[in-house]
């Protein structure tokens, strides 16, 4: 049985075109897309694999925060 977890992205549209993806609560995690809807789709499975990762090697998995803005462009 698979845990959700919700996690705030950050979405920044580049001015050479795409948009980066980034998660506050998960340092070092960034993906990018040509479109929104492309990078919200690499980084749910950035997400995913970044928490398959944490749970193989045995660490806790972050509770997200809500100490931040999100901005989506």
């Amino acid at each position: 049985m698979s845990t959700k977890h919700n996690f705030d992205v950050i979405l920044e549209a580049q001015e050479e075109g795409g948009y980066v993806a980034s998660v506050p609560d998960l340092p070092g995690l960034w993906t990018q897309g040509e479109t929104r809807d492309e990078a919200i789709a690499h980084v749910k499975e950035a997400i995913s694999g970044y928490l398959g990762t944490l749970q193989d090697l045995g660490r806790p998995i972050p509770h997200p925060t809500r100490e931040h803005l999100t901005v989506e462009a």
